[in-house]
């Protein structure tokens, strides 16, 4: 689980220490690789017979020939986060105070802009609803929400493609602070970072990384058949998965978790992004779907 700063209004200065942290939910963590040998019966025959029928399974021709390196992320994904540590590295390092004060106004989201006529102000109330996520209150609030962006977004993008991982970022940040705003409309603090999309990625990864067993497959989750939201609700692992999640954000709700420098965290932010990546992510999976690759392989 991830989170989604609120950050104070733009004047204050960026180096009061504006710091987020997110409260942790995981999905579980890598198992070995699918068994793919045929297995042995009690009279010593063998049978052909994978453990997990119809999940994790490739053909032999697909089979690594070597170990799975320890880092094999899609380039999509690297090139997201390298934008994102270029994008913060420039606002700590290269703008002053009062520029980046500035871009935080007209980049980040803010509940108040719609509480106004929008005719009577800039057009900053169309863009931000997605420019916010590309935006972070401090290193450590990047490397964390980098960090479960790595864990849920690989599988997620293996499955989707590059094209349609923007999609889904755009859908995911609107839905995000789309939430937000509902329960905090008109309210004067900015929303920044990447979280909300994060919690999207989540809630998609829950509908097909976990194999019936609960077991995750670190190369392979991203071939398995997606679940119908009925059978994921009828899934333990997502439901254990989901439960911690979303209890984790009920404490935060509860103001269990403080951040340094009294930045909030923008829970119902979450609450939105997980909730688009879990009930729509069917509308973003490709249309050849793994459920027939699956059951030729």
């Amino acid at each position: 689980m991830t989170d989604q700063d609120n950050v104070p209004p733009p004047g204050t200065p960026r180096h009061s220490g504006v710091h987020t942290s997110d409260g942790r939910a995981t999905a579980g963590g890598d198992t070995a690789q699918p068994n793919l040998q045929g297995a042995s019966d009690t009279d010593g025959q063998a049978t052909d017979r994978p453990s997990e029928a119809g999940y994790d399974s490739v053909p032999p021709a697909l089979e690594p020939a070597a170990r799975e390196p320890a880092f094999n992320l899609p380039s999509s994904l690297v090139w997201i986060l390298t934008v994102l540590v270029v994008i913060h590295a420039v606002r700590m390092y290269l703008l002053s105070v009062e520029i980046d004060d500035e871009l935080i106004f007209n980049f980040a989201f803010l509940p108040a802009r719609y509480d106004h006529a929008l005719s009577e102000q800039g057009l900053a109330w169309l863009w931000t609803p997605v420019t916010y996520s590309f935006l972070h209150g401090s290193w450590e609030h990047l490397i964390f929400n980098a960090f479960w962006m790595l864990a849920f977004g690989a599988p997620v993008v293996r499955r989707i493609g590059a094209g349609r991982l923007a999609v889904f970022w755009c859908l995911s940040a609107i839905a995000a602070v789309g939430f937000h705003l509902a329960l905090h409309w008109g309210d004067m603090t900015v929303v920044i970072g990447a979280s909300g999309v994060v919690a999207g990625l989540m809630g998609a990864a829950a509908r097909f990384v976990f194999s019936p067993s609960g077991r995750i497959s670190r190369q392979f989750a991203h071939r398995n058949p997606r679940l119908s939201i009925r059978e994921a609700l009828s899934n333990r692992s997502v439901l254990f998965f989901a439960g911690v999640w979303f209890a984790t954000n009920l404490l935060i709700g509860l103001g269990l978790f403080t951040l340094d420098g009294g930045a909030g965290i923008a829970w119902e932010a979450h609450i939105g992004g997980f909730l688009f990546g879990f009930l729509f992510f069917g509308l973003i999976d490709p249309p050849t779907g793994y459920d027939e690759r699956v059951q030729q392989d």
